[in-house]
Formats: structure tokens, sequence, C-alpha cells
């Protein structure tokens, strides 16, 4: 059966009612957000429309406004396409929905009694879905009509639901099996989520484990007698989970959250062989009792005080499990973390709290024994929970935003010691894995001609995981797809002729193998036979842009004839990618800041992931984009010139997105945001809103383009710039940010620099100049500002501190 989404209906506009409303607006989609009236009307207030609406609408422009962690919106601008209204005026906006999906309080007779309504209002074969994070589906679809139980399942979001990429899809007993797989697909290539089958059972899959892990370190921290701030330490990036690290993550989330889907497990699975674990420990009682509920209360196991230590930082107190009393946490001393932190990649850091010489070791008997039970857990959990453990895994990084699942762990240890360390530590472990061992499987995951299988326990053979089939994933070809490399990158046959350039160095940095390594991937796709060259990436973000500590290097040393032959070198590749003889297509996903913003802003298209945070970032430490990104912009401010008109606010545009590069002004916060910026361009550049498709898609856009019988571009001769004429708005909007305290002296003076590029220079009436006319001027600006104290001193802050220094 073919399906179309044009319209849905969300009900229910709390903070995942709205976020989810809020998404499915970023997508493209009509949405119809209704609430309940609010009880407190005043008589004179019971007809208005504002009033009556007051609920569904606060919530509607809290989301708007709302930007922590981030904002709901890919663009406010999307917020036009939700139409707000309440349960009596306005229920009968649905008639004509697509999809109405329920977000209302986790009450099984209230839930009832709008599908109720639901059922008789809404138009047959629309879809239902409740967004319940616990109640059975079963439950909810009881003396509800065929055509609504046919096509009525859980979609459970995970909140934020623009950012966590699960989706769990849960059948009721009557669902239709083109409904579930309608919602499977449309999750995956509509709403850029990964969308895992669960059966219907209590807190379905991510929350049943992730709890349960949770609840695990709960129980072992005070058996053990941690600290939380240890703890955190300990179960955070040190083992690929949230920086936060179990208690913290706990606070942020909310405690009566927890203990909610804590209590909901304990009720309804008594027979879970591990349901002690969940217990709550008398610590996490009293903060309940309490109400200390963690961020939103200010309190929780942590408390963040008004008070400052003698560095002028805020002081943090943490929760002591043992006299319930607030302390000042303490600087973390653990020898397996410290030995950890030394290793790279994730598998080397978890084997690290395996090494026989940490055995008696407090923390690594923490992480040990947590992973033993989680072992011990999922392999029970299979097929209760799922039928296959692949689903696991996704929940778990999807939705908890763990690096890996409960499985890829285990297979970090290996299947045979896992099961034995699970069992010695007095869990069971189930027959399927003993079955697999004994078969001599020793791993739950490999790969196979570029291919993730996993192990089915049905079959009891290796099948490619579903859904991945047209995911490049580069780890996976990489013993045989590597053309060419170097120690900072690698170049890859992604087939089809076309070949992929891959940024290997730490955080995707670009220093001296980068740049070696584009010339040679763009030297080797136009010399052999080759369709074109895909810019990509399989990691968390494609680049933080130029290598700061080489720059700093020769600014410190005042090397300014290695420095300028260096920055000319950046500008050369960026240009190369843009005059190549063949397509070059860039992929981004996350951060993609200063040279790697510059590289996309240079290829014939790019394919952007709806989660790139794109941006010319330079002004944090002094400098301007020298890569060709300055150029760039006064390019493309020529470009969006139109004739006789009013040229003066597009280059006021482009200029303060370099010098205002914080989030949702200069820096772009999702791809669509980027359109705005000026960082992607419309009608060339496009999004991919599921970020695993990415290097997929932009593959096929170099074939596209190369089918179309690819041709060389032509260098830039006639870029209009305006010279004085321009020069004097930029300089008043530079020292309008100085005078009203938004710049200090520094920024103005950076500010300047750019605008002096933006204009092409100090030119005595507007004319046209070459491409390399621009890049002349802005490397002579770049340069400038390397001699700079200030400069060097913002350098320094951020190489120490990561953050940005306003001098």
């Amino acid at each position: 059966m073919s399906r179309r989404i044009n319209k849905v209906a969300v009900l229910g506009s709390g903070v995942m009612g709205s976020g989810i409303a809020a998404h499915l607006a970023n997508v493209g989609l009509e949405v119809v957000l209704l609430d309940i009236v609010p009880f407190d009307l005043k008589e004179e207030e019971k007809d208005n429309p504002a009033a009556r609406n007051r609920i569904v609408d606060s919530s509607l422009k809290f989301a708007i406004k709302n930007r922590k962690p981030i904002s709901a919106f890919y663009d406010t601008a999307y917020a036009s396409r939700i139409k707000t209204g309440n349960f009596d005026d306005d229920f009968d906006e649905i008639n004509d929905c697509d999809w109405i999906i329920e977000v209302i309080i986790e009450d099984l007779n209230i839930k009832r009694s709008v599908f109720e309504r639901v059922d008789k209002q809404r138009k047959k074969g629309s879809l239902v879905t409740s967004n319940t994070s616990s109640i059975p589906i079963n439950l909810l679809a009881e003396g509800r009509s065929e055509d609504f139980r046919k096509n009525f399942c859980g979609t459970h979001f995970f909140n934020p639901p623009r950012i966590l990429r699960l989706l769990e899809v849960i059948p009721g007993p009557d669902t239709s099996q083109d409904v579930l797989d309608f919602f499977m697909d449309y999750g995956d290539r509509f709403l850029g989520k990964r969308t895992v089958f669960c059966k219907d059972t209590p807190a379905f899959i991510a929350n049943r484990v992730g709890v349960y892990a949770m609840a695990k370190i709960f129980q072992l921290t005070e058996e053990l007698g941690l600290r939380i701030e240890e703890v955190d330490k300990l179960t955070g990036a040190a083992i690929g989970r949230p920086r936060t690290g179990t208690f913290a993550l706990g606070d942020l989330v909310g405690l009566d959250t927890a203990g909610k889907v804590t209590k909901t497990i304990i009720d309804n699975c008594p027979d879970d062989e591990q349901v002690g674990a969940f217990v709550m420990p008398k610590y996490l009682d009293f903060l309940l009792t309490n109400k200390f509920l963690g961020n939103k209360t200010k309190k929780g196991f942590y408390e963040r005080t008004r008070k400052k230590d003698e560095n002028g930082r805020k002081i943090k107190l943490g929760l002591n499990l043992s006299t319930l009393e607030y302390e000042p946490t303490q600087r973390v001393k653990i020898g397996s973390l410290d030995a950890a932190k030394q290793v790279d990649d994730l598998r080397g850091k978890v084997r690290t709290f395996f090494n026989a010489k940490y055995d008696e070791e407090k923390g690594a008997q923490l992480v040990r024994k947590s992973l033993a039970g989680l072992f011990g857990y999922v392999s029970n959990r299979v097929p209760e929970i799922s039928d296959q453990l692949y689903s696991v895994d996704d929940a778990l990084r999807t939705g908890f935003a763990w690096n890996v699942g409960p499985f890829e762990y285990w297979d970090m240890v290996g299947v045979a010691k896992g099961a034995e360390l699970a069992e010695a530590e007095g869990y069971e472990v189930s027959a399927w894995v003993k079955e697999m061992i004994a078969a001599g499987h020793d791993t739950f995951y490999k790969v196979e001609n570029g291919v993730t299988v996993f192990y089915n326990i049905d079959t009891k053979a290796y099948e490619v995981v579903p859904g991945t089939e047209e995911f490049i994933i580069l780890d996976n070809i990489r013993e045989k797809s590597v053309v060419w490399e170097n120690a900072e990158s690698q170049l890859h046959d992604i087939g089809d002729g076309v070949l992929c350039f891959e940024f290997r160095s730490k955080m995707n940095s670009l220093g001296a193998g980068v740049i070696e390594g584009i010339n040679k991937a763009v030297e080797i796709a136009e010399n052999g036979d080759w369709a074109g060259l895909v810019v990509g990436n399989n990691a968390e973000n494609f680049s933080v842009g130029a290598n700061l500590m080489m720059i700093a290097m020769m600014a410190y040393e005042q090397e300014f004839d290695d420095l300028e032959f260096a920055v000319r070198t950046f500008q050369n590749t960026s240009m190369r990618l843009r005059y190549s003889t063949i397509p070059v297509v860039v992929a981004t996903q996350g951060y993609v800041f200063g040279g790697g913003c510059e590289f996309a802003m240079h290829a014939d298209k790019v394919v952007a992931s709806a989660e790139s945070y794109i941006g010319l970032v330079e002004v944090g430490v002094g400098l301007l984009p020298g890569g060709g990104g300055t150029k760039e912009f006064a390019l493309r401010a020529s470009e969006d010139f139109h004739k006789d008109g009013v040229k003066i606010p597009q280059l006021i545009d482009r200029f303060s997105a370099i010098v205002n590069p914080t989030p949702y002004n200069g820096m772009a916060m999702s791809a669509d945001d980027a359109f705005r910026a000026g960082y992607l361009r419309k009608g060339i550049d496009r999004v991919s809103i599921n970020k695993a498709r990415t290097i997929g898609e932009a593959k096929k856009e170099v074939l596209a383009l190369a089918d179309k019988g690819y041709t060389q571009p032509a260098p830039k001769n006639d870029i209009y710039v305006l010279g004085r004429n321009g020069l004097g708005a930029l300089y008043v909007a530079a020292e309008s940010f100085r005078l009203g305290g938004f710049a200090s002296d520094h920024d103005a003076k950076i500010a300047k620099k750019v605008a002096y590029v933006l204009c092409g220079g100090d030119l005595s009436a507007p004319q046209k100049v070459t491409e390399q006319y621009l890049l002349d001027i802005e490397r002579e600006a770049f340069l400038s500002l390397c001699g700079e104290q200030k400069t060097l001193e913002r350098i320094s802050h951020m190489l120490q501190t990561n953050k940005p220094l306003r001098n």
C-alpha cells in the first residue's frame, strides 16, 4: 500500500509534543499541534481564542525561543508550518490528517479517552500512533475500531526529538504489517532516524536496557564506595558514553523521569532475572522525596552554587551517597582511567579496564562489573524485547548516545571472555550465546565484503544488518579500498568509479598531511579513469578546521615566509577543488568549521547532513578566513547583487557572518540554517536528513554530474566589489559593534580587515576583480593578524582551554 504523509496532528504540546511537532515541521510537513484548554480560565476568558490556546501557544513559543542544548527547529521560520489549537474547539483539525500522533501524559485512561475521540474523528486509513514510553501498545488499542487498530502502533521518539536519532516502532496486536514497514522506512529516509523495531514489552528496548545500565552503576557505586564524580569520569567518554557520565546524565534527564521508568520495569517485569538492580537505592529515594530532581530543580546528584573558588570558577557540590550531604567535588585520580585516556581507539580504552594490573582497583572493577552485568542482561533480553541483537545496539547508540551498543562492547572484550566474566560475577548468560560459542562463533558482528553482518540467533548464521545496505561505512571497506594514504588521510575507491577522500587527523583538523592528501586525491582522480571525488568521512565531525597548533608555532616564531607559504598552499588547495577537471562533492556532518567550511564552499556541490554546524569561526582566534573563505563570500555577494539595486545589505550579511561567528548569527546551527548564512547555495547544495546516508548520497551526486558531461569551471574574473563605497558602510558597522559593547578593539580591527577583503581593498570606485586578486589581499590580511599580540593570545587561549578569548 502506497502512503504519503503531508499533514500531521500532534496531540499534546509538552516538551516532547512540541519537540516532535518542530521536527516534523523541519522536514516540511504541515503540522496541527493541539492541547487542552487551561483549567483556570477566568469567566471573561472563556470565549477568548488566545486564552483558550494559552497552553499550546506558550509551548510553541518556548520551543521557538529555547536553544538549550539546541533549537528544536532547523530554522525558526519553519514554526510557521505549525498551526495551534485546543482539544475542545479544534479537534476536527485531525479530519484530514494523514498521521495523528499522541504525546500526552503517561496515563492509560486519559490516553484511551483521547483515542476514543480520535477513532470517531479520523479519516479511514489514517495512521495513528502513540509516543508512550512505558504503557503497552496493546492496552492502548483496546476497544478501538478495526480500521483504527490495524493502522495503530507505537512511535517512540527520544528527547530532544531533533537530535536523538532513535525512533522505536512498536506493533499493536492488530497492526498491519504495511504500517510497520512504512514507519521503519519513513523514519529512516524522511525523519533522519535509526528506526528500531521493538516488541510490545515494558519500556521497550532503549529504556529497558539503558535504565538497567544506569541502575546497575548506581548499585555498584554504593557497593564499591566510589564518589559520584569518580563514577561519572569512569562511565563517560572513557568508555564511549556521553561526557556527563551516569550521575550528571541523571540530573540532565530528570531523576523523576528515571524513577518512573524504573518503577514501570519493577512493576511489570517480575520475571526479569536482574530485577533487583532496579531497586531504588536510599540516596535516590532521598533525592526524589526532597524533590531534588536534577538540573530542572537546580539540585540533584550535583548542586552548582553561586560561590566561587580562588580561580573564579563556581563551586560545584556533589552528593555524598553515605552521608546524604553535599560536598565540594574532588579532582579525580584513578590509574586505569588515566591509562585509558592515553589510548585513542575505544576498543583499546575499554580493554584497559580489563588489564590485570587494575584487578584490585575500584574504578576498573566498576567498569568490569557493570559491563559483566550488562552482558548477562542483554543476552536474556533477546528474544524477549527484540528478535535480533542488532536492534538492542541500535537503540542504545541512537537513544542514549552511546558510541557502541551492549553487544558491540561484548565483542571488544571477546564473546567467550565476556560470558565467563558475566558468569563469574553471578549473572546468567542465555543459552543462545553459549550455543553460539560452542559452534565456534567468536563475534556478534563482523565485516564481510565491506558490509557489517550480525549473528542471527534464529538461522545461526551471519546476515547483513537490515537497513544498512545503502550506507557507505569506510571502516568496513578500509582493508581493500585504499588507493592512496598518508598519516593524516586516506583515499578510498567507493565503487562505480568514485573516490572518497577521508580526513584521519585528530579531530579531522587540516594540517600538512590533509592538504597534501586533497591535492593528491584530485590528481589521481583527474589522471585516472575516475568519475569524480567525494570528500567526506564517518566521524562525528567533518572537520574542526585548520591545525591551529601548526599556525601558532609559525606565528609565535614570526616565521612569516613559512606562514605565507602555508596559507597560499591552503588557498590553492581550495581552488584545486573548485577548478578540477572532475566533479567534487563534499559530504558534511557535525562541525564544519573554518578550513573545513572553506573546502566545502569550493566544491561543485555539498551534501550536508541536516545536523551540520557550519561556520567561518576564525575571528574567535583573532584571524579571518584565510583559505579562500573571505574571498568566496565576496564572490557570492557579487553574485547576489542586483543590477541597479541596493548592494550594501547583501554585503553586510556576508560581513556579519564572518565577524560574528556565534550560533544562530554567523554560525549555522543546521544545514538548513546554512542557506540563510550563505555557506550553502540554494539550487546547488542540498540537505541529507539521515547522516548515515550522506556519503552514499554524495556519491550519487558525483555520478549525476559526471553523467551530464562534467565541464571544468572557468576562473572568475568578474567579481564586482564596492571598494570605498562598501568600506565606509562596513567600517561604520564594525565601530557600531565596538561602541555597543558587542566587540572589543581587537574584534573591530579584525572586522575592518574582513571588510577590506570583502570590498576588494581601498579602491576608489566599484569595479570587477579576479579571484586571485581577492585571494592575495585575503592572505595579506591573514598574515598581518598573525603578527598581532592579541591574536597570539587568542590562539594560545584556544589551544589551552578549547574556548575562545575575546580580548
